[in-house]
């Protein structure tokens, strides 16, 4: 017994300093936004700001400095005064400043309801002596320089984009329950890292917010802002707009800009407001067109930029963390698997999957048809990328690489990037007119009969410098490279990992051969994310248990894309669709509408989730759907309602159901069965029903039985095969398994089916309430469901479900009975 209270007394030491600690970073993050003075400790005067300087006079907090509180990272605040300045460091003065820096940048630490302001760039702390002087200084930590923080007014809000929604988006009534809500299949916040770093203006955000991240470019870096304006214009065709950025955003963001910062958080807080639950974000990059231009600041390695943009999103969850109180605490979460990104789905937050969509993936590229890489690489690359969280990847882009062909670009980019391909690979794409009918082609290419838009000298223009131009036959175009040996070993390690399969981008031929591998190995993880699969795939897809996300576009050219796939659908599947925004991707967005004049969006709107959407303000500039389309990533919220407002509730409906079918075709891509019907006779024993066992947890369960057809709060329910009839596993409040219960004729209790006399019943089944008789058999009850003389239900529960009639009957209401 002494030995017990030693071990227990000292888990109780060890656990005392831990929480302590614990309850002092909570403090320090929950000083976020606030408007706060600062108490000296050593005087228990306040700091205000004087002709000299700072000086801890003030007698209260009334007369003091009031300072807002921005966190620019966890633990790390500006502290920007009623003047729209700051308080800073420099050598040992503590001046305000106009402008942040990391001489304003402060980390506080809390010890009890004391704190420390220390500034990492020097390494010294705020100081205020018991006569009022304010400095920095090194050395040990006494009262002069600890600080209390004391609610104050007097604080303008810092500068920010603001998300135009009113409200909070709602939670799952479980973690484990169905999810409800959009999701986006193909996105690129990082992109501002790719191409070397300096082709992109703009960032998803900067520890000195909304000014910074979203600059003029053109004003504060003009070689950069030269580069992504003349970039700009060979895609969209525009020469010499304006590209204004914060406050007047003149001229961007706009829907078909391709270099100017579209994702910043504050728009993607929008867009989670709107009732996106779940977004893919590829890692994006492109070794050719990171080498042709001029300047850069990163290297030229796609895997170096998938390194870098993992490490760029791990700080922006953290820093959305930062905005909302603490770790964990933000509306941005990284997720690994598919019950974690349930658990977050249901607490309210957008689940974050991360993916990969780069041209020479894991650096195995092909040059005159010899791949560059092993399969050991491979296999080294696969798990690092996988250690990092990667769940999903394209095999290729753009370019041919040792894993496969590719579907090519048409026009003007398609002779750009085949041009690229012969950089890269030291051949042209190998396209030939396709076999048969060609309904399933790749992208149609020039050729000497001008069959696109461009004339074939505008082809040899672009080819001549490198070597003698391909001479294409006529269209419809394939690729003749498929999937090589060395990709279907990769397709095959990524379906051992349980990853999802992205056959976007390969040539029609690659993608045949890769489904016909996962049709073979039964395989649903699979996604279409942006409409660069052709019909017949997208079909095998949805077979497959796969999901599709097709390009989002505009409003009205989304809505035929909706169809085609509803169409599409087995229906073994419950069907849901989502989008594929493909933003910062050099990808063009959704214009207004034509019709917008006749018949608008109107403002304000009710969301998916029924919170009230304005008009969504950045800096002076306010965005309006029915003109600016989707011209940042806030706005699909817009375009989620500009559909409704197009066709009704039928494509909402199946877009709100999108998270749900992602996060379904992941479950089945780890090896969940289902959705299938259990069998539908048979006896309970004293743990339940085959596998619908008591006291499981939900991802237990889940891989015992199977999806279920219904996640209904803590109830899910199967259907059963022979006709009539379902099972219902009820989780405690504990997230066990406390009910499993049937209405299946062939399923029976003790010797009792459901259907059975009620005079059947055993003398030992006592009666709970008017509805039930249950029957004590060591550890378990027995449990039937009684109606008009018959037995309705058959059921097995834990006593303390069991137990009292009030506890029973909601047991089998959450079940699905009245």
């Amino acid at each position: 017994m002494r030995i017990r209270v030693t071990t227990v007394a000292a888990v109780m030491a060890l656990a005392a300093p831990a929480a302590a600690h614990a309850a002092d970073d909570d403090a320090r993050y929950a000083l976020v936004h606030g408007c706060y003075a600062l108490q000296s400790q050593a005087s228990g005067k306040f700091i205000a700001q004087t002709a000299t300087g700072y000086r801890a006079t003030a007698s209260g907090a009334g007369e003091a400095e009031p300072f807002r509180m921005q966190a620019t990272q966890l633990g790390q605040y500006l502290l920007y005064g009623k003047d729209r300045d700051f308080l800073a460091g420099d050598g040992t003065a503590v001046e305000p400043a106009a402008q942040p820096s990391p001489a304003a940048d402060w980390r506080v630490d809390a010890d009890g309801e004391r704190y420390t302001l220390t500034l990492p760039a020097t390494g010294r702390r705020l100081r205020a002596t018991a006569d009022g002087a304010v400095s920095l200084a090194g050395g040990g930590v006494d009262d002069a320089a600890r600080f209390s923080f004391v609610e104050a007014d007097g604080c303008p809000e810092y500068p920010e984009i603001d998300a135009g929604i009113e409200g909070v988006p709602p939670k799952g009534r479980t973690p484990y329950d169905r999810v409800v809500g959009t999701f986006d299949g193909h996105l690129h916040m990082m992109a501002y890292e790719f191409l070397g770093g300096r082709v992109h203006c703009g960032a998803p955000w900067h520890r000195y917010g909304a000014p910074y991240a979203l600059p003029d470019c053109m004003g504060g870096d003009p070689v950069n802002g030269a580069v992504s304006q003349g970039v700009d214009a060979v895609y969209t065709g525009e020469v010499g707009t304006v590209q204004e950025g914060w406050p007047t955003f003149e001229g961007w963001p706009n829907y078909h800009s391709v270099t100017y910062e579209q994702t910043y958080w504050k728009w993607m807080e929008r867009a989670w407001k709107g009732g996106l639950r779940l977004v893919v974000n590829l890692f994006v990059d492109n070794e050719v067109l990171c080498n042709v231009y001029p300047l850069k600041k990163n290297p030229c390695n796609d895997m170096h930029s998938v390194r870098l943009q993992h490490q760029r999103i791990t700080q922006l969850q953290d820093y959305v963390d930062a905005q909302y109180g603490g770790p964990g605490k933000g509306f941005f979460r990284i997720v690994t698997s598919p019950s974690e990104a349930r658990r977050v789905i249901n607490d309210g937050k957008l689940a974050v999957v991360l993916g990969i969509e780069v041209s020479r993936l894991f650096e195995c590229g092909v040059q005159l048809d010899k791949p560059q890489c092993t399969k050991e690489q491979v296999d080294r690359r696969l798990d690092e990328v996988h250690r990092l969280g990667v769940r999903g990847m394209e095999v290729v882009n753009k370019f041919d690489n040792a894993f496969s062909g590719v579907a090519g670009d048409r026009g003007t980019t398609g002779v750009i990037v085949n041009a690229g391909n012969f950089l890269q690979t030291g051949a042209f794409w190998k396209m030939q007119t396709c076999p048969g009918d060609g309904h399933d082609h790749d992208r149609e290419q020039t050729t000497l009969a001008g069959t696109d838009r461009d004339s074939i000298f505008n082809g040899l223009a672009a080819f001549l410098p490198l070597s003698v131009p391909p001479l294409y036959p006529a269209g419809p175009h394939c690729n003749a490279r498929g999937l090589t040996p060395l990709g279907e070993h990769l397709v095959r390690k990524m379906v051992e990992k349980g990853m999802m399969v992205d056959p976007d981008h390969m040539s029609v031929v690659a993608r045949a051969k890769l489904l016909d591998i996962l049709e073979q190995e039964r395989y649903a993880g699979t996604i279409s994310s942006h409409s660069w699969a052709d019909d017949s795939s997208i079909k095998r897809i949805l077979a497959l248990g796969g999901v599709v996300s097709p390009m989002g576009n505009s409003s009205s050219n989304f809505l035929p894309q909706w169809r085609q796939t509803r169409q599409s659908a087995s229906g073994k599947f419950p069907f849901g669709i989502g989008f594929g925004a493909d933003m910062n991707g050099f990808a063009s967005q959704g214009a207004p509408r034509a019709s917008a004049k006749e018949k608008p969006l109107q403002y304000p709107f009710k969301t998916v989730d029924g919170l009230t959407a304005h008009r969504q303000r950045s800096g002076t500039r306010t965005f309006d759907f029915n003109e600016d389309g989707v011209a940042h990533y806030g706005l699909w919220a817009d375009w989620i309602e500009d559909l409704r407002v197009l066709e009704g509730d039928a494509v909402v409906r199946d877009l709100k159901n999108g998270a749900e079918a992602y996060l379904s075709t992941w479950e089945r891509a780890e090896g969940i069965k289902g959705p299938e019907c259990l069998a539908g006779s048979g006896r309970f024993g004293r743990t339940g029903l085959g596998s619908v066992r008591l006291d499981l947890e939900p991802d237990m369960l889940l891989r015992a039985a199977g999806q279920p057809g219904a996640r209904d709060g803590q109830a899910w329910r199967w259907c059963t095969t022979g006709g009539k009839g379902r099972v219902s596993a009820v989780f405690t409040n504990a997230a066990r398994v406390g009910l499993v219960l049937s209405t299946a004729r062939g399923h029976a209790v003790g010797g009792v089916r459901v259907g059975s006399r009620a005079s059947r019943l055993p003398r030992a089944a006592k009666r709970v309430g008017s509805a039930f008789r249950v029957r004590a058999v060591r550890g378990t009850r027995y449990v039937y469901g009684v109606k008009a003389g018959r037995v309705r239900f058959v059921a097995v529960a834990r006593p303390s479900v069991a137990g009292k009639a009030r506890a029973l009957r909601r047991a089998v209401r959450l079940a699905g009975l009245r």
